[in-house]
């Protein structure tokens, strides 16, 4: 063979290489797309078991909070999320602007979102005082710890319907706030906006509601089962931002 057929056949051997390659790579390319595009949220695991927040907190009552309606919101959000085409973007980026989606986004959103936090704000054992930041910070705004859970105590149980009680982060100052269904603080909709470092939901299914009184003890036990030190972490990061 001579050195010019040689490097013809040499050229469009490395041609058809460069091509499988190519071919190869937007095929890989277009894969990881539509494993991003069909990407889900997910029903995530307590990180305690069903009985852990016992007395305080019934386990029958739990799983069914977590097994039945937070994932109820979680298909509902994902399928609102499809409908919409708002795969790959996060739960925060969709609900800060929950505005400009229909009503579906808004509720099976903030129902997947607000589960989701709440229930790392929960732990077994728990109750007690925050660190020492979160501690300060609350003192300054409401003058002292137990008058800060007063209050806030007294604003859930004043809460007419089914929503929530946050405390909440604007700017660097310190907030009660309250929101109704599935809304939360995040949302360009909410009345009062802000970071949610506390909350406490007050929908019905929440507590036990075959007990007398169940709503008020409920809000009354839910100090002994706040975990202060995920929430004054939460704290400490948000107020480096």
């Amino acid at each position: 063979m001579d050195k010019r057929t040689f490097l013809k056949k040499s050229a469009i051997g490395a041609g058809g290489v460069l091509a499988i390659s190519s071919f190869s790579a937007g095929k890989a390319a277009g894969k990881i797309l539509k494993q991003k595009h069909l990407r889900e949220f997910k029903l995530t695991d307590l990180p305690y078991a069903y009985n852990a927040l016992e007395p305080y907190v019934d386990e029958e009552t739990l799983r069914l909070h977590h097994l039945k309606y937070h994932a109820d919101y979680v298909a509902g959000f994902n399928q609102a999320v499809r409908e919409r085409g708002l795969n790959g973007k996060s739960a925060k980026e969709i609900l800060s602007s929950v505005s400009a989606y229909p009503d579906s986004i808004r509720i099976y959103g903030g129902g997947f979102f607000n589960h989701r936090v709440f229930w790392r704000i929960l732990t077994p054992n728990g109750g007690g005082l925050p660190g020492e930041k979160l501690l300060a910070a609350i003192c300054d705004e409401f003058g002292s710890f137990d008058n800060f859970k007063n209050v806030f105590s007294q604003t859930a149980e004043n809460h007419s319907g089914s929503g929530w009680i946050w405390l909440i982060l604007t700017g660097r100052r310190l907030n009660i706030t309250t929101t109704f269904r599935e809304d939360n603080p995040i949302m360009d909709i909410a009345e009062t906006r802000g970071r949610p470092i506390l909350m406490i939901d007050m929908c019905d299914h929440a507590y036990n509601t075959g007990i007398q009184d169940g709503r008020n003890r409920y809000i009354n036990n839910f100090w002994n089962i706040v975990n202060w030190e995920f929430v004054s972490d939460k704290y400490n990061r948000l107020i480096r931002i």
